[in-house]
């Protein structure tokens, strides 16, 4: 069974509003709670590329 976290930015409520990551056998995995059924499988390398994007965006 894959254990799911919610990301810390996602906010405290208890909505279908995060974003939640999680391991398996070494790949990353991230899904939209909106859409679970959907998961995208990143490397490390892929994820730090994604973030350093999204933080690049943000503060643009």
């Amino acid at each position: 069974m894959i254990q799911w976290q919610k990301s810390s930015y996602s906010g405290g409520g208890d909505g279908d509003e995060c974003v939640e990551v999680a391991r398996q056998e070494g790949i990353l995995l991230l899904r939209e709670s909106e859409e679970p059924e959907r998961i995208l499988f990143v490397g490390r390398a892929g994820l730090a590329g994604l973030l350093g994007r999204l933080r690049a965006d943000r503060s643009g």
